[in-house]
């Protein structure tokens, strides 16, 4: 059974962005390297992570939430429904052996913090948890400050720059 990635990242990005194009990548180079992955559901980072996998023979799971209106992407292969937000980052979490984190608003965030919250908590097992963005960056090096300072473990967020150094450290640390 193939290893699923949870990306995470905003709605707004479109095709000719950069963000959108790391994205699409990203999910490029999982699937060559027989990831699966889960988004979402919907646009922007979500949808442009599903095309690059679907575009190169992955599943693409949807984890998608009613309330908005919108329509999934059409990358997705399965979508799976759910009534709210907080259902919605639970299944996020649950389908998912990694997560990347690429640029987001406040929801990426809110996804980010509760990956973490589990990971610092020991509420799930050992998965590994990646950022990209200097925003990111920046966000983990304070946050590693406050773990050692309540005696936790720092550098449960990894940071990389590159999708290459992503799916790298993700085949060393989970195979694929």
């Amino acid at each position: 059974m193939s290893k699923v990635i949870t990306i995470f990242g905003s709605s707004f990005p479109k095709e000719d962005d950069k963000q959108y194009n790391f994205a699409y990548n990203l999910g490029a180079k999982l699937a060559q390297n027989k990831f699966e992955i889960c988004t979402g559901g919907f646009y922007g980072i979500m949808e442009a992570a599903s095309k690059g996998a679907l575009d190169n023979g992955a599943e693409v799971y949807g984890v998608t939430v009613n309330f908005w209106g919108s329509d999934p992407n059409r990358y997705i292969t399965r979508e799976i429904r759910c009534v709210n937000v907080f259902e919605r980052i639970e299944k996020l979490m649950e389908f998912a052996d990694a997560f990347v984190i690429l640029q987001g608003g406040t929801g990426t965030l809110l996804e980010l913090a509760a990956v973490w919250e589990y990971a610092n908590k020991k509420l799930m097992g050992s998965k590994p948890i990646i950022c990209h963005s200097s925003m990111w960056k920046e966000i983990v090096a304070v946050m590693d400050k406050q773990m050692i300072y309540e005696n936790r473990d720092p550098g449960l967020v990894k940071c990389f720059d590159t999708v290459d150094e992503i799916v790298e450290y993700l085949i060393q640390t989970i195979g694929n």
